[in-house]
């Protein structure tokens, strides 16, 4: 009978991306330490209620080209240990799809903080394609309504002020404490509910590695810690648990 392979979990925040050319946001150089006054753009109080933070947000969307970003090195390393057979789950709090791009299968990508693929409306609840909200700014439209009913449009993701959407906190829950392995990469482990997933599989018996760039309040629970840039440490962190089957 074969031995039961280790389930790994893998949860990326915003370290992943930036050298994808992607802004983290708390960091040293993340994008609040630049601008203060970007933090309001995805935080939905001030966006519902302000229009014209709503025409900087979209502007801001039409500018940074995020769907242009390629999957970079810290991306593949994944592909490659879902590759490997290793069962694999990421929770990601990222928003702007380069895991699916990287190669990715979406089934086994769990977007916690939600998507840019997509806009919802504030008041129908209406999704459709980000791409058609963007050609409407392009086009001249500084804050574009809900086709459907008129509402407030905003990206298909969970801003600051808002719940995240018990269901898919549920799965990510469910994979965390069944896991074998917890890998945290890029995320400063801060923000609630999502900062209690490694706590929550260590408490079920997890290995918990940690690889980002600043100390994170978890360092102490994590059996390893790595300092190293993701681009770098995360290639070589797949291929040991690949050597060694996790």
């Amino acid at each position: 009978m074969n031995a039961k392979r280790p389930l790994i979990a893998v949860l990326t925040g915003a370290g992943i991306s930036t050298d994808s050319g992607i802004p983290d946001y708390r960091g040293p150089q993340g994008l609040w330490q630049k601008d203060p006054s970007a933090e309001e753009l995805v935080t939905i109080g001030p966006y519902r209620g302000d229009p014209e933070v709503r025409r900087r947000a979209w502007r801001m969307r039409l500018e940074t080209g995020a769907a242009a970003a390629e999957p970079n090195a810290g991306h593949r390393a994944l592909v490659d240990l879902d590759r490997s057979g290793l069962p694999l789950r990421v929770l990601t709090q990222n928003i702007d799809g380069l895991h699916q791009k990287s190669g990715l299968p979406g089934r086994k990508v769990l977007e916690l903080h939600g998507n840019l693929r997509e806009t919802r409306c504030l008041g129908c609840g209406a999704v459709g394609p980000m791409a058609e909200a963007l050609a409407r700014v392009g086009a001249g439209e500084p804050d574009p309504d809900c086709r459907a009913c008129g509402g407030i449009l905003k990206p298909h993701i969970v801003m600051f002020g808002e719940n995240l959407d018990q269901e898919v906190l549920g799965q990510a829950d469910a994979i965390t404490r069944a896991c074998d392995v917890f890998v945290a990469v890029g995320t400063s482990l801060q923000v609630f509910p999502v900062a209690a997933l490694p706590y929550n599989a260590v408490k079920s018996g997890a290995k918990l590695i940690i690889v980002n760039g600043e100390p994170t309040p978890y360092d102490e629970a994590a059996a390893e810690v790595v300092r190293e840039p993701i681009s770098l440490a995360l290639p070589r962190l797949v291929r040991r648990l690949v050597r060694e089957g996790a």
